[in-house]
């Protein structure tokens, strides 16, 4: 126990309060149960630290634990609780808690037996999570957090940021929004900084390289870790392919799946490949588009595959730019928005704003005369009227 307060004491120390995600201001930190979960690196662990930081400054009332610590290999979460209530302490703030086997009992039961504590758990494994979370999810309150956006990058390079844009304000006032912001910064750069390995907080502490190989291994943790975790009974043949379909999806232009002519390039079947599709798409590795936002997803042929960021895209090799900048928008509005596939366009958002995405010379002829339709256009500071830079979705969280 010693060794897991002086874990904690350092870890609280050397947290930096300087920048906050945009999540941190939107969760209701005083319900009892909280659970945030999202993909390896985007910086959960750091915002449970800034919460003790800002609420117990001494953090005397507060503990934190990565459930991966070896004490739990021969203790429960009920012995952790018992031991920090008669230290004191009444707000308890759980680490990768999908890694302690029966996670979900051990956190229903903390919440049955100690109506008086506070619990904030984090998960990077989206695919637990969402398979194991069962009667827990009437008790907690659950937060994903993306990665960052080109706003909180800029943020994060200590840029003076003006506050998050509304979708309405990016489609009908980007013009003006768009010179105020391009006066002061140079945003063109920026962006291919972004696009390139902004969307993952730790690039800041790492080479190009080691950030690039850290995602790398983050979808092979995915891979081989997360997936059997939930598909018990899955086949090491069927992880393989699971590798490959990635490989495909990240050296394609934006990807529009030929059921049969991939089923024979990876030795698969049709629900094999639907379920694999099912199963990268939870795990926040790909994102896929359907004609409809609704339904059974792991049902249905997805009309488009891309990877969940251009980060991530580039880690796995050299992108083309066409998907890297489908991948980009995606990410930006999938946050708060519906994002589906369009028939005429690249993406309809929120059943009813068509898009087409394209490099700065991208023109209306797919989608001319199709009301509440837009041009999103990279390598442009700002638009004119339905023609609207890319960046500048950036700054919808």
């Amino acid at each position: 126990m010693d060794i897991l307060i002086r874990t904690y004491k350092r870890r609280l120390a050397d947290v930096n309060t300087r920048f906050h995600r945009f999540l941190f201001s939107e969760i209701d930190w005083e319900q009892p149960l909280i659970g945030i979960m999202g993909q390896r690196g985007v910086g959960k662990t750091t915002m449970m630290m800034q919460r003790i930081k800002a609420m117990d400054p001494t953090g005397e009332k507060s503990f934190y634990v990565s459930l991966d610590n070896i004490w739990f290999a021969n203790h429960s979460l009920i012995e952790l609780a018992e031991n920090m209530l008669d230290r004191g302490v009444s707000h308890l703030y759980l680490d990768e808690v999908h890694r302690l086997i029966g996670w979900e009992q051990q956190v229903k039961n903390l919440y049955d037996s100690y109506p008086e504590l506070h619990v904030v758990f984090t998960s990077s494994s989206l695919l637990e999570i969402d398979h194991s979370i069962g009667d827990l999810s009437r008790r907690v309150s659950m937060h994903t957090l993306p990665g960052l956006s080109f706003r909180e990058f800029l943020m994060f390079e200590r840029y003076d940021i003006p506050q998050r844009l509304d979708l309405s304000d990016v489609l009908f006032s980007h013009e003006k929004i768009a010179a105020s912001i391009s006066s002061v910064i140079d945003v063109l750069p920026m962006f291919r900084k972004y696009m390139e390995k902004g969307y993952y907080p730790f690039y800041k502490s790492m080479k190009t390289d080691d950030y690039y190989s850290r995602l790398v291994q983050s979808v092979s943790t995915v891979i081989e870790y997360d997936i059997p975790a939930v598909e018990k009974k899955i086949e090491y043949e069927t992880l393989i392919k699971a590798k490959r379909l990635v490989a495909i999806v990240s050296a394609s232009l934006p990807y529009i799946p030929n059921m049969s002519t991939l089923a024979g390039l990876m030795g698969s079947n049709r629900s094999q490949l639907l379920k694999l599709f099912d199963l990268l798409d939870r795990a926040g590795i790909i994102r896929q588009l359907f004609m409809s936002v609704g339904g059974p997803k792991a049902l249905v042929k997805p009309q488009k595959i891309l990877l969940d960021n251009s980060s991530l895209m580039y880690a796995l090799g050299t992108p083309q730019i066409g998907a890297a900048r489908e991948s980009t928008f995606a990410s930006f509005l999938s946050v708060s928005h519906k994002v589906g596939f369009a028939k005429d366009g690249d993406f309809m958002v929120d059943g009813r704003y068509l898009f087409e995405v394209g490099g700065k010379g991208k023109g209306f002829a797919q989608i001319r005369n199709i009301p509440d339709s837009f041009v999103v256009a990279d390598d442009i500071e700002f638009g004119f009227s339905n023609k609207i830079p890319l960046w500048l979705f950036g700054f919808l969280y």
